[in-house]
Formats: C-alpha cells, structure tokens, sequence
C-alpha cells in the first residue's frame, strides 16, 4: 500500500497550469515539522514537492496561498531524472488524493464564503444567519 498523510504549510504559492489535453494539474510544496527536536534544540523540518489534479487542483490555487496549513492525504511518487550536468537525481513528489484546508479566516486565510462567484452562471454563496434563540433555562427532560 502506498499512503501517505503529511500536515503542513505552503512554502509559496500553488502554481496553476493545465496540460496540453485541458487537464487542470497545481504544484505546492509543504514544509512538515517533524515531532521531534535535535539536541540543540531545533525542530527539524521536511520539504514535500505535491501535484493535484483536475478539480482538486483547481480548489487549492483559488483557496489557499503561501503559509496556509493544509492537511494531504495521497500517495509518494519516485521519479528519476537527469540534471543540467549530466547527473542522474531521483525525486520524491506526493500525489494528492485529498487536501483539507486548516487555516481559518482569522489566520490569514481565505474564507470560501467570501471568494469571487465561480465563473458561469452559478449563484454566490451566501453566508448562513443564525437565528436567535430564546431559552427559558428550563430542560427538556
């Protein structure tokens, strides 16, 4: 079985691109703490390469952004390659099957209530009202 599930925050922004085909395909990358500190003290950090696609990746490049914490569940992916000078380098990429967005609103984050209309004829959402509640401070049962 191949899974993976990494919490984290975005180093930089998602870049959004589509392949020759029309397939939306959005590269990120997550630093993870690791649980642990070294012996000076310092908390050690990974570096994850992630690639979403289609309606996923179209999701995370309109709601989230550099330093959003996201929590993704996926799959490693090796890839081998050969650099500028000839040599050959391996990478480590994370496929996402799921991405949840952790950051609030309060924490810098955008709110999908307050994100521009999709495009087409699809209605804004509106924030829900809660009604206020008279309690007489008696209990039910």
């Amino acid at each position: 079985m191949n899974k993976v599930f990494l919490i984290g925050n975005l180093t930089r922004d998602p870049e959004l691109t589509e392949t020759s085909g029309g397939v939306s395909v959005c590269h990120f990358a997550i630093a993870v703490n690791r649980s642990y500190t070294s012996s000076d003290g310092e908390r050690q950090t990974d570096f994850f390469n992630v690639t979403a696609w289609r309606g996923l990746a179209d999701t995370i490049a309109r709601y989230v952004k550099k330093g959003s914490k996201v929590a993704v569940s996926g799959s490693v992916q090796i890839r081998n390659y050969e650099d500028n000078q000839g040599n050959r380098r391996t990478a480590v990429d994370v496929i996402a099957q799921d991405v949840e967005f952790l950051t609030t609103k309060a924490q810098g984050g955008d709110d999908f209530y307050d994100a521009p209309a999709p495009s087409g004829n699809a209605p804004a959402k509106k924030k829900p009202q809660l009604e206020s509640f008279d309690d007489d401070g008696d209990i039910p049962f």
